[in-house]
């Protein structure tokens, strides 16, 4: 069971002040999210959501180990986490533009957490941000080291990738009105998914691949 909330017994009620909370923190941060607003939104009372999750702190505490979580289940445990480098890291990749496209709020939570430095960033670091990098970086140095490949800084290469996906979402509502269309309508993103993984392709592949 997580740190932020009780076991429950109507846990549709719960997740819906969940959902309505990852807006709002999103949003407003946790200092500047209020309760009775968080529990409007879930089409919940107050005394609901103190009842699931004791106090804001924990309500917030709840949501960033629910996206986190779904970030490791999503990502990490990729299926082809046993395949080939390349095979793996494209799946890699794919795993984490998907997460992002269904989870829009995770950029700004982790953004203000950095931020901020709230005492929850030190076990977000730890727990998974650091591992998550640290893995897309073995993958990359098994991909330069099997010859699938070609030799980079797997730091700086790992830095590129995750970067061209976040800042993406990030940017969306910016981009979206210098583009004049919505980014993250599903052919935006289909035709985004399409870009990066050639932009990936393209960058890492051998000299000798190429001149083939």
């Amino acid at each position: 069971m997580t740190r932020g909330r009780k076991r429950v017994q109507n846990p549709a009620t719960a997740q819906r002040i969940l959902a309505a909370a990852e807006k709002h923190f999103a949003a407003q941060g946790m200092a500047g999210a209020r309760t009775d607003e968080i529990a409007m939104t879930a089409h919940a009372n107050k005394a609901m959501l103190y009842y699931y999750f004791g106090n804001k702190r924990r309500l917030h505490r709840a949501v960033l180990e629910s996206i986190f979580g779904q970030l490791r289940s999503d990502v990490y445990a990729s299926p082809q986490r046993n395949g080939a480098p390349r095979q793996r890291l494209r799946a890699f990749i794919l795993g984490y533009f998907d997460f992002l496209a269904t989870h829009p709020n995770y950029p700004r939570l982790v953004q203000r957490e950095a931020m901020e430095k709230t005492r929850n960033f030190d076990w977000i670091v730890r727990q998974y941000l650091r591992p998550f990098h640290n893995q897309l970086v073995r993958t990359i140095e098994q991909g330069a080291a099997a010859g699938e490949l070609r030799k980079v800084n797997p730091h700086q290469t790992a830095f590129t990738i995750l970067g061209m996906i976040t800042s993406y979402f990030a940017a969306a509502p910016i981009l979206s009105e210098v583009a004049g269309h919505n980014l993250l309508a599903p052919n935006a993103l289909a035709e985004r998914k399409r870009a990066v993984l050639d932009f990936i392709d393209h960058s890492l592949t051998p000299q000798h691949a190429r001149s083939r």
